[in-house]
């Protein structure tokens, strides 16, 4: 897949979870459906999703960076995991603020790929004025 896909794919993802996780949405539809015996494990599979998809979205923007530095597939993957386990240990206590944070962070690397890109394109042109 491309950079344009994961991007798309994870932030559907992302707001899709995000909505079934802090709106009672699912809870209504589910209970609709006769299956209120599963609305106490919803939150099992939704924050570990709304995670995923926060870390294809942070993959998606090192793709679209120009692949700059190590790839951060690992790390994405040791970081989804420890959130998810960080939650069932808390049974969901801080489940609002892990997430926000979660959030935050992705924000703040899809920055820093920004600002290395930026800088990257600043020295190349100062290289080439320089040549003249």
């Amino acid at each position: 897949m491309n950079d344009k896909k994961l991007l798309r794919t994870g932030s559907i993802g992302a707001t899709i979870a995000a909505i079934c996780c802090f709106t009672p949405a699912l809870v209504v539809l589910v209970g609709v459906a006769g299956l209120s015996a599963v609305v106490g494990w919803l939150d099992y599979g939704l924050f570990p999703i709304l995670f995923a998809s926060m870390g294809l979205i942070a993959y998606a923007l090192y793709l679209r960076s120009g692949r700059k530095g190590p790839s951060p597939a690992p790390v994405i993957v040791v970081v989804v995991v420890t959130l998810s386990a960080l939650l069932f240990w808390l049974e969901f206590r801080y489940a609002l603020r892990i997430s926000i944070a979660a959030t935050l962070t992705v924000a703040a690397y899809a920055y820093y790929l920004r600002s290395c890109v930026r800088r990257q394109s600043g020295q190349s042109a100062d290289t080439k004025g320089s040549s003249l």
